[in-house]
Parts: C-alpha cells; structure tokens; sequence
C-alpha cells in the first residue's frame, strides 16, 4: 500500500426491514472518486417467504445526479416519474439521470426468486458535470448483453459503464469514467493503471491483496495518482474497478447532489412541499423528507 492509497471501511447503513448495506462513499477523508459521490453494496441476502417487499425502497426525489443500479444477484423492479417501469437482472444497468430532478422506486416484487438466489446489488451515483445539473431528467436501461465483455489469462472483465481496457461501454455518461466488473481465477492478474484517472478497488465476493491491503466484502482501497498497480488473486475473486476524471467539490444532502448549496435546501422545500412529481405508477406513497443527512 502506498502511503497516499486510502482504505475505506464500510458504514452499515439499514434501510429498513432488515436490508442493511455497506457503505463506502460518500466517505469522511474521501467524499468523490472521480464523478462517483456515492457506492452502497446491498446484500448478499435472501428473504423468507413474503418478506422481501417489506424491504421495498418507497419513491423518493433525486436532483444533479445519475444513479446507477448494478446486479449481481436477484430482480428489482424501478417505477419513475418519467413513467418507466423496468425490471432489472444481473449484468444489466439501469442509469438514471435526475438533472433538475426525478423521483423513483426500487420494489422486490419477485419472492421466490429473493428467497432463493436472494439479492445482491451494488448502487452508485456519478456526479453530474456543472453545466449538466440542471438537464432534463431522463431512464436508460441496458441489458447485460449490450455490454462489452473481454476474457484473457484468467480474468473475465465488463465494462459497465466509460471506457477502459480498450473497450466502450454504450451507457451514456456526461464526463469521462469508467466502472469495471472484473472476475479474477486463482492467479490471475489484473491491471490497473494511473491512465485511468482517479481509482477506487472494491471486492464485493472473495478478497483480495493489494501492496498488503486486504480487500473484501466492506472495504474499499482507492489508489493514489500516478502509479499503476497490478491486482493478483490468490483465490478467484470478484472485483469493481471504478473512477474517472474529477469534477470538482459536491454536496450531498440524503439524495441530492449538487455544486450548490442553496440548490439542496430549495429541493429539500420542493420535496416537503410536494412539488415533485410522483411515479405515475407507484404514487401512493413516498419516503418523507429526513430530519438529518448522511455523509
């Protein structure tokens, strides 16, 4: 480990009926990797008969962000305000902008397969470029098929999103980034170079050694500017490879992000106020606005 690589330990944040997750970012010493403000990893947990929607994520509000909703296990299925509703499985990508604002939910509708192969999900938010805040918000689905797939020595690799490793994801992005789910065998290397940009390593299955940094399930290594590094594993393991080009200090109030201040506190009124739009589909409830804020 470098002196300057930083090691993040989760936070267990629950967000109620028992799915509790690991959280990494946003983090005291480290708030952004490149444009990612945020990196939750939920699971793997499965859920007894009948209680998996008790877990459903109820509509709530977004502004200056993209959410990225990534599987590795299990279904959920996202209602927005746009009016899309899509199911989303694993390898697929459901991205999310919510520009001037959106307002979404997240429902664990498919109970035997939540009981059986259970959930496993890794959500993020990218930051959205200054110029870009304020877009027209706007759903993107891509299935895992669409995404370009590499398989060489050992490591079969995904670009989920950007670009990396000579490949192009098709996932619309609005700054230069990359996320990368890798698959390492016993022996395996993978590099990660500083080309890339800003570099954060998580292992959400197995662990993995990094210049003497353990790295497993609720541990995050971001790596320090300039040096490459090589990943080995020693027993097969799952990796995440994100970050890109920085774009400047964000705050974050519970789910909004923005340069400025003064545009949090006007949506924290708007979400109080009612003046969001609720899924078309999914509007008999919603999550009130906090009393408090994460971070």
């Amino acid at each position: 480990m470098s002196d300057s690589d930083l090691a993040i330990d989760a936070r267990a944040a629950d967000l109620g009926h028992g799915l509790v997750v690991r959280r990494l970012l946003p983090y005291a010493k480290r708030r952004m990797v490149g444009p990612f403000v945020f990196l939750d990893h939920a699971g793997p947990v499965t859920f007894a008969a009948g209680t998996a929607r008790r877990a459903d994520v109820r509509p709530h509000p977004h502004i200056g962000l993209a959410t990225v909703s990534y599987l590795l296990d299990g279904a959920v299925t996202h209602r927005d305000s746009l009016g899309y509703t899509q199911v989303i499985t694993p390898g697929d990508v459901n991205w999310m902008t919510a520009g001037r604002g959106i307002v979404h939910s997240e429902r664990f509708e498919d109970a035997a397969l939540l009981a059986s192969t259970g959930l496993e999900l890794l959500q993020s938010w990218v930051a959205l470029p200054d110029e870009d805040e304020e877009i027209a918000p706007a759903f993107d689905h891509y299935g895992a098929a669409t995404l370009p797939t590499a398989e060489h020595a050992g490591v079969w690799l995904r670009v989920v999103a950007g670009n990396a490793y000579g490949l192009a994801s098709p996932v619309r992005t609005r700054s230069p980034l990359f996320y990368v789910h890798a698959q390492l065998e016993a022996g395996a290397t993978l590099d990660v170079p500083a080309s890339l940009g800003e570099r954060a390593v998580y292992v959400p299955r197995g662990a993995l050694g990094v210049d003497g940094v353990t790295l497993e399930p609720g541990r995050m290594l971001v790596l320090a500017d300039g040096r490459d590094v090589t990943l080995r594993a020693t027993a097969p393991v799952t990796v995440i490879v994100l970050g890109g080009a920085p774009l400047g200090e964000r705050h974050i109030w519970w789910n909004f992000v923005s340069s400025r201040r003064e545009r949090i506190e006007q949506a924290k009124a708007d979400w109080q106020a009612g003046r969001f739009e609720l899924p078309p589909n999914d509007h008999d409830e919603f999550i009130p606005l906090p009393a408090g804020a994460f971070g």
